[in-house]
């Protein structure tokens, strides 16, 4: 993948009226290929990102949603603590091991999910040093040539 750098560094060869432009086409069209493979490659990661927030902000409902029946568990169970406080008392002990169960999955999802995040930045750091070290070679191997080619 082409580089700010490489982009800066390329020179072309100059003919009779200026540059030629095959070159300058043929680099024109390896540029625009790049960039709408990293522009592909952007709008993909920020679906990812929009998917992923949309999950943390259910999950946050569901957690609101636990706390505002816990709240209201709790008042009714207080109302009829006097006619039923055997039943109250079970029915929140259930309703908050109901909660803890679903705060437990969701931790555990969001866990994952950064853990799936950490994974991919890694993957894209690898590729990045792996792609970037072929395109240093491929440059050396320019170079060599471009070398090989003065020395004739």
């Amino acid at each position: 993948m082409l580089t700010p750098l490489d982009i800066q560094n390329k020179e072309f060869k100059k003919g009779i009226r200026g540059y030629n432009e095959r070159e300058v086409d043929n680099f024109l069209d390896e540029v625009i290929v790049d960039y709408e493979k990293i522009y592909k490659e952007n709008i993909d990661l920020k679906e990812k990102i929009s998917m992923l927030n949309e999950q943390l902000n259910h999950f946050s409902d569901i957690e609101e949603t636990l706390k505002n029946t816990l709240v209201v568990a709790q008042s009714a169970a207080e109302e009829v603590r006097i006619n039923a406080r055997e039943k109250a008392e079970l029915i929140i002990r259930e309703a908050e091991d109901n909660g803890k169960t679903i705060m437990e999955k969701a931790s555990n999802e969001v866990l994952d999910i950064q853990k799936e995040y950490e994974n991919l930045r890694k993957e894209i750091s690898v590729f990045k040093t792996r792609y970037k070290t072929f395109l240093k070679s491929q440059l050396d191997s320019i170079d060599s040539i471009e070398k090989d080619g003065r020395t004739d």
